[in-house]
């Protein structure tokens, strides 16, 4: 046997080898991506507690629109609270405008802040946010115990909290909304529960 197809032979050895290894590793980064929970909003045990009804507010908006937020609404309603001065606040209206081009008929969503109006409605007109209610209201930041933006609140037909917590990128913004749909107030707790379930059920067994 010749030197060259000696060389030739472990050569294809070797492409065969990392094939393998790659198979494997692909095998093993499925596995972890099943594994690991998706991120959702980081919830916060101030404010009103998930399961409760919100307090009622009935307020104007900054462009003389009112919004009701705690009521009892035709749609489930989602409370932003943003700043004009936030990064990621701005960061995330692309995809809340998107959002409301998709799911008009399926949920509302009301931007809230406070500060001075002229500030604000610069701030809409800057990056067009005319379709969306816009709030100034302290009260309901404090009330909803607001310490840092972004910030959601879900809450469903009747009025009744679902979902909050901090909210710094889209999977955070659409785990509110997840939470609504599958009647769970965080993806986590949604996991553990189907975890505690199966626990108790092999128990049983």
């Amino acid at each position: 046997m010749s030197a060259l197809t000696f060389s030739v032979i472990l050569l294809w050895l070797a492409v065969l080898a990392l094939a393998v290894m790659l198979w494997a590793l692909s095998r093993q980064v499925g596995v972890l991506f099943e594994r690991v929970a998706p991120m959702g909003a980081l919830v916060t045990d101030s404010g009103p507690a998930i399961g409760s009804l919100s307090p009622m507010f009935e307020l104007s908006g900054i462009q003389s629109e009112r919004v009701e937020i705690g009521t009892p609404n035709a749609l489930p309603t989602l409370v932003f609270f943003l700043s004009p001065t936030c990064p990621v606040c701005k960061k995330l209206l692309p995809i809340l405008k998107a959002l409301q081009r998709a799911e008009s008929r399926t949920v509302r969503i009301v931007l809230a802040s406070d500060g001075e109006a002229a500030t604000h409605l610069k701030f809409v007109r800057e990056h067009q946010l005319e379709d969306f209610p816009y709030v100034l209201s302290q009260e309901l930041g404090m009330t909803y115990r607001v310490s840092r933006l972004p910030y959601g609140v879900m809450l469903d037909r009747r009025g009744t909290v679902v979902a909050k917590g901090l909210v710094n990128s889209r999977e955070q913004l659409d785990s509110l909304l997840n939470a609504h749909d599958m009647g769970q107030h965080s993806i986590q707790h949604y996991l553990g529960g189907d975890r505690e379930l199966a626990a108790s059920s092999s128990s049983v067994a």
